[in-house]
């Protein structure tokens, strides 16, 4: 448990940030439940974390990935919802990772940098159906009943099925920011210097 715990201190420390609260399981130390997670080499430090109780590690992953994964809402909604509600909850592991992913979904510099809370999103994004999924990112990351201005904005422009998706979808995305930030997850080397290469860091 040492040896891990100093592995992940290292990786934390390599991009300037602290080490995780609980050791990252490794592929040579997966329980007998995780190792089908390991099995396309390391999975990422959410499923090293949640390796821990390989009982939760088995429900929740397919659980993410049937959200966060390929359905009737397309990648780059996908990813707006995902980068705004993580700036919004001011989670760094996400932040850092959704840039990545967002860009390549297609979202300009300009737009991520807006989602990121950098510029102002009304004035980035100009079509309805975006500035409704951020206004109900924003809606949701607070506290109390959502406005009925954004529950109104939100329907204008989707589908129940998809009001449903966006919802379960930004609303999963901040039980994983909460779950990354009190963990102080680290994220890879690779994401960071993309980060980086394209002045996002």
């Amino acid at each position: 448990m040492t040896e891990l715990r100093t592995l992940a201190a290292e990786a934390a420390a390599a991009e300037g940030g602290t080490r995780p609260l609980v050791a990252l399981i490794g592929a040579d130390q997966a329980p007998l439940l995780a190792r089908p997670y390991f099995a396309g080499g390391e999975p990422g430090p959410i499923a090293a974390a949640l390796a821990q109780v390989p009982e939760l590690l088995e429900v929740a992953m397919p659980f993410l990935g049937a959200v966060l994964g390929p359905s009737a809402v397309g990648l780059r909604t996908k990813e707006m919802v995902i980068l705004r509600t993580s700036a919004r909850a001011s989670c760094r592991y996400c932040i850092d990772s959704h840039t990545v992913v967002a860009r390549d979904a297609g979202l300009s510099l300009t737009e991520v940098r807006a989602l990121r809370g950098e510029l102002d999103a009304t004035a980035v994004f100009v079509d309805a159906g975006d500035r409704a999924v951020i206004g109900w990112c924003d809606a949701l990351v607070g506290t109390g009943p959502v406005a009925a201005e954004a529950k109104a904005t939100l329907l204008a422009s989707f589908a129940d099925h998809e009001v449903v998706e966006l919802t379960l979808l930004a609303t999963t995305t901040l039980l994983l920011n909460r779950f990354c930030t009190s963990l102080d997850l680290p994220s890879s080397p690779e994401v960071v210097d993309r980060l980086a290469a394209e002045g996002l860091r």
